[in-house]
């Protein structure tokens, strides 16, 4: 790769990384183009120049972030894994990933409260979206297969309960925390709620069908 090349794509992965802490800490609106420019000792006129403008660079931090747990996804080998290992793997791993990309919770958390205004003009995020439900349904499909897997439950109850566990504990971890006196950066706290998502979902889908 040429060095110009290189030097381009680095410069573009500093200012998404940035502005993603930026966008997350304080919104779209709150967020100020000056002060990513400032933090990657850049300017401006470079930051558009990568990005078209400040919405161009919203969406492109939006992608982004959504490409990071699709990425982390595709290394689940379905082919060579049981399905019950497999499922919890897929659990726990979405677990980690939540735990360790906090900005991108709060990153949805904020797109939710403008009502999806902004995911709504990034086309290739439903394409993007596609391979977590096809790798769910082929995990599903060998489980059912097996006889391991109950019939009634699909690709989207599954990843709607795995999401909801595993943004609750990051999104809510200052609320629920303080009210309940549980410390969600506890390794030991961790490790349990990590047992606990993989359990739940083997449990549910290895018990009988309704």
């Amino acid at each position: 790769m040429p060095a110009r090349q290189r030097d381009a794509e680095r410069t573009r992965s500093e200012l998404l990384d940035v502005a993603t802490e930026v966008f997350a800490d304080s919104g779209y609106s709150g967020a100020r183009v000056d002060e990513i420019a400032e933090r990657t000792r850049t300017t401006k006129r470079m930051i558009y120049y990568y990005f078209g403008s400040k919405e161009g660079l919203y969406l492109a931090v939006l992608e982004n972030a959504y490409l990071g747990i699709r990425e982390a996804e595709r290394r689940i080998d379905v082919d060579r894994t049981d399905p019950i290992q497999a499922i919890r793997e897929l659990a726990q791993l979405t677990f980690d990933h939540h735990v360790t990309h906090d900005a991108f919770i709060r990153l949805v958390a904020i797109e939710n409260i403008h009502r999806g205004e902004f995911i709504r003009r990034i086309d290739a995020l439903r394409k993007l979206a596609q391979p977590a439900k096809t790798l769910l349904d082929e995990i599903l499909d060998r489980g059912r297969a097996s006889g391991a897997f109950r019939s009634d439950v699909d690709a989207i109850d599954v990843h709607l309960v795995i999401s909801a566990f595993c943004v609750f504990q990051v999104a809510n971890r200052y609320t629920f925390g303080y009210l309940f006196d549980v410390d969600f950066t506890d390794p030991a706290q961790r490790d349990h709620l990590r047992s606990v998502i993989g359990d739940v979902v083997v449990g549910w889908l290895t018990s009988p069908a309704r």
